[in-house]
């Protein structure tokens, strides 16, 4: 018993104690913070996958309604914000606005007009005519 007292107050009066405490800390630090920052990655790519399915839906809902464009995606843009205040979820709203444009884009549903070419160059569904070779050269 006597052995194992002399042990004990060795280790506490060496500081032995204390080294393996910090390297501990000092081992254990790295890992723990990147533990943290894969969580928080993880999390804004799960709310950035929830938010760009809002928006598909909020899109989509709105192809057949006789407004404005720009109307439609400021509706889109206040349904999604709503939704995910109303679930305790913050997005910045220029996020948001980004993905109700990427929602447009990627639908299927909404109309695909190049902007460059001349409207009686587009055909009915709102997509450019092919280019005849013939006509080029």
């Amino acid at each position: 018993m006597k052995t194992l007292n002399d042990i004990i107050n060795w280790i506490i009066q060496s500081g032995l104690l204390v080294w393996l405490f910090y390297f501990g800390f000092a081992v254990g630090k790295p890992f723990i913070e990147s533990k943290i920052k894969h969580a928080k990655t993880t999390q804004e790519q799960a709310l950035w996958e929830l938010a760009l399915q809002l928006a598909m839906t909020a899109v989509n809902s709105r192809v057949g309604k006789n407004i404005s464009g720009q109307e439609k995606f400021a509706q889109a843009v206040a349904e999604v914000q709503s939704y995910l205040t109303a679930k305790g979820l913050h997005i910045d709203t220029k996020q948001i606005q980004a993905a109700v444009q990427a929602a447009y884009e990627l639908s299927t549903l909404t109309p695909t007009v190049d902007p460059t070419t001349n409207e009686e160059e587009q055909v009915e569904d709102g997509t450019a005519k092919a280019i005849d070779p013939k006509e080029v050269a």
